[in-house]
């Protein structure tokens, strides 16, 4: 996959995709499907409104990460003039992920019922005052507050994966989703070494290193707040417009909130994939706030080498992440659901084994090795995991993408809680077990099945149940007599390439209905 990284624009012709499932329209750059969806991702372009949300979405979500992980690269000189402990410290990265967690959620639900344009800026402008704040701080509590508040806006990961299914087909939602996610969180590895560079320049200048640090702060602070900006004027929720505009009139149903929460909490798949987000992501999440300060005390690197080695691990989010996305479109195309279900299993797994091993490497350059490798297969299944989740629930997609992505959290709060909080075991300790719980974690993706795709050891089922069965459970009969329900068929429509080319699926109903 990482061979195909190169090919930026994604064909849009699937063999085994219906001809009534496309559509042409003039009014968008890009060729799109009955939806509006974009069935091409050209990613040099910039055209309204899908490859704009697309920049739109990533950057911004960049943005939240180089603000929440801005701390850990200046963790040396802020501990000496905060006089914080190794506790302190660890209940600090704790709160800066554990923030997000119910925010995740509830970002979900706010893009189902609100659009991800509006969701999305606000929670960023919200949250910029607590990076400005950062620089006044002067207690282990006050600093544990404001990273406790500048976590919330990784919620934006809720948002940009929402639109990104908004905006591209199923051909390419996995593509779209692992990019925006992946080059959203090079923000980790590129506040690495923005970081201590910003704190040089400051200190050069005349500052001393207490003082600049805290002005260092104003400058993520500044980034967050513009993209804000950026985001509310410029972007739209969907390919036909902003959710107001079509709540107003009358093209999209505006669902009731209860409803899409059930639809969400009653579905085993979104749990399952949200168990092992949290020890693919809530892994990453983990080492951006340990790995700096592994280095530089294990290893005894300085502050500025220590910082480029954690931002390695960061930094290869520009491919990896994406390439688990793209990874899981290619396989789909021969192999369907089973193949992305089996692809995810295969990745993480690897990702744990090679965490293992990263725990037991005693010398700098075999563990800047490992740790590299298991970087891109973490983050690869990051990647993996959101090329499934566009297909779990049509109705209640945020807060599917919500609970998974919340599921990030919890994982990396519960990890930092056992393995990296106080003196019970060392870094290196911790890091060996974590991988042992990646491992367990990652198993109970053998259970998810899909009864008109199959799972990772069984086919369709037996009873025949099509795409249309499957989304259209999610609306009641009044609700199908008014005509909500539509957005579904088209998107089950749209979904038959999830059949794959080898897997036998079930038959196409001749005249698209399905038998409720």
């Amino acid at each position: 996959f990482f061979i195909s990284f190169r090919f930026f624009t994604i064909p849009t012709t699937m063999e085994n995709m219906d001809l009534e499932s496309k559509s042409v329209n003039t009014n968008f750059a890009l060729p799109v499907d009955s939806e509006h969806k974009a069935t091409e991702f050209r990613i040099y372009s910039v055209s309204a409104p899908h490859m704009r949300s697309f920049h739109l979405s990533w950057i911004s979500f960049f943005s939240c990460f180089v603000s929440t992980f801005a701390a850990p690269p200046l963790l040396p000189i802020i501990r000496d003039n905060l006089d914080l402990t190794s506790t302190d410290i660890g209940n600090a990265g704790i709160a800066a992920v554990s923030g997000a967690v119910f925010a995740r959620i509830a970002m979900g639900t706010a893009c189902d019922l609100f659009g991800p344009r509006l969701a999305s800026s606000a929670l960023i402008l919200i949250t910029a005052p607590a990076v400005f704040l950062t620089s006044i701080t002067n207690s282990a509590l006050s600093f544990l507050l404001v990273r406790f508040f500048m976590g919330f806006s990784l919620a934006t990961f809720v948002s940009t994966q929402f639109w990104m299914s908004s905006m591209f087909s199923a051909n390419v939602v996995g593509t779209a989703n692992g990019i925006a996610g992946g080059w959203g969180n090079l923000g980790g590895g590129a506040t690495q070494l923005i970081m201590p560079l910003v704190f040089s320049l400051i200190h050069k200048i005349g500052a001393n290193q207490f003082t600049a640090w805290r002005i260092a702060f104003f400058i993520p602070a500044l980034f967050q707040a513009l993209t804000a900006y950026a985001v509310f004027f410029l972007g739209q929720d969907m390919p036909d417009g902003d959710y107001a505009k079509l709540h107003k009139s009358g093209e999209k149903h505006k669902d009731n909130m209860l409803d899409v929460l059930y639809h969400a909490v009653t579905n085993y798949r979104g749990w399952i994939l949200a168990l092992t987000y949290g020890y693919c992501f809530g892994v990453e999440l983990t080492v951006d706030n340990i790995i700096a300060q592994y280095f530089f005390d294990r290893f005894n690197v300085n502050l500025h080498t220590a910082g480029m080695i954690a931002a390695s691990f960061g930094l290869a989010n520009l491919f990896s992440r994406p390439g688990g996305g793209m990874l899981s479109d290619i396989v789909a195309k021969r192999f369907g659901m089973r193949g992305r279900l089996w692809v995810l299993w295969i990745v993480q797994t690897i990702g744990g084994l090679l965490c293992v091993l990263l725990g037991k490497v005693e010398s700098l350059s075999g563990s800047i090795a490992v740790m590299l490798v298991f970087s891109v297969f973490c983050q690869a299944a990051c990647g993996l995991t959101f090329g499934v989740v566009p297909f779990v629930s049509r109705r209640s997609l945020g807060i599917i993408s919500g609970m998974t992505g919340g599921g990030g959290n919890v994982g990396a709060v519960l990890t930092q809680v056992i393995f990296f909080r106080g003196s019970r075991y060392s870094t290196e300790t911790g890091i060996t077990y974590m991988g042992i719980m990646i491992i367990c974690c990652t198993i109970p993706i053998l259970f998810i099945y899909f009864p008109q795709w199959g799972g990772m050891f069984y086919g369709p089922s037996s009873k025949g149940l099509t795409e249309e069965d499957y989304y259209m459970k999610e609306w009641n009969l009044k609700e199908k007599e008014n005509g909500f329900h539509q957005a579904s068929m088209k998107f089950a429509g749209n979904s038959r390439s999830e059949r794959g080319k080898k897997v036998e699926s079930v038959p196409t109903p001749i005249d698209g209905t399905p038998n409720i």
